[in-house]
């Protein structure tokens, strides 16, 4: 039986488990099963994979997508580059990390991208974050970053006027805020200033209409969960655990 599963903390709000629970019994998959689990610390991972030796493969969420890094034995390009990491392949007692979510959300942005070419606020500087940056500054897109504390390469959310936001038609929410089990959240940008140019991209689908995305459609703004971005990262996982164990 080969294992699979989710590392992160909490992990109450992912339907990554059942995803797989359901791919694996659809596609008569009898070999392997996947489970959650909540690590509280990082530090977890090195006894996790110690008493796991049939572990195959995980998946990394909030918030160890960059924490994950200095306990992996070598990283791949992609992941290297954006510096995280939300998969992990297990492969001849070496743990080699990458990044599905780059693939994800290119999959799921290049429609709108095709036709539009937008300014972007990035919401959060997490590991989504950072493979959100990537993709869209592979794709010549301006990127302009945001976040809670005072950064370098970041405005803060009180810095949002009405100029920046009405020039920014692209926000894409990178952050736990929203997510099951709290709803009543939202990243607090000035909702006020949205238009119906507006395309509000949250990367959280549990619920799947967040308060960020509620927000946006009172201003009549396009709105998108993550939904179809989980399914075509945990796809590109599947992929690259079956390739390299060469199933």
């Amino acid at each position: 039986m080969r294992l699979f599963g989710l590392i992160g903390h909490p992990l109450s709000h992912s339907f990554s488990k059942s995803f797989f629970t359901e791919k694996f019994k659809k596609e008569n998959i009898s070999d392997c099963r996947y489970e959650n689990f909540d690590l509280e610390k990082i530090e977890h991972f090195k006894s996790l994979t110690e008493t796991h030796d049939d572990l195959c493969g995980l998946n990394v969420t909030i918030p160890y997508k960059t924490a994950i890094i200095p306990w992996l034995t070598q990283l791949d390009a992609v992941a290297a580059e954006t510096g995280a990491v939300n998969t992990v392949l297990f492969k001849d007692g070496i743990t080699i990390g990458f990044n599905t979510d780059v693939i994800g959300f290119i999959e799921t942005i290049k429609d709108y991208l095709s036709h539009n070419n937008p300014c972007v606020l990035i919401l959060g500087t997490g590991g989504s974050a950072k493979a959100v940056s990537f993709v869209l500054k592979k794709a010549g897109v301006a990127v302009q970053m945001v976040s809670r504390k005072t950064d370098a390469h970041a405005l803060t959310y009180s810095q949002l006027t009405k100029e920046i936001v009405e020039s920014h038609t692209l926000i894409i929410n990178c952050t736990p805020l929203g997510r099951h089990p709290d709803v009543d959240q939202a990243p607090p940008i000035p909702y006020d200033y949205l238009t119906d140019k507006h395309f509000l991209y949250d990367l959280n689908y549990n619920p799947a209409e967040t308060l960020f995305l509620k927000e946006g459609l009172k201003h009549n703004a396009k709105v998108k969960n993550g939904m179809e971005m989980l399914i075509k990262q945990a796809e590109a996982s599947w992929q690259i655990w079956n390739y390299y164990s060469g199933k």
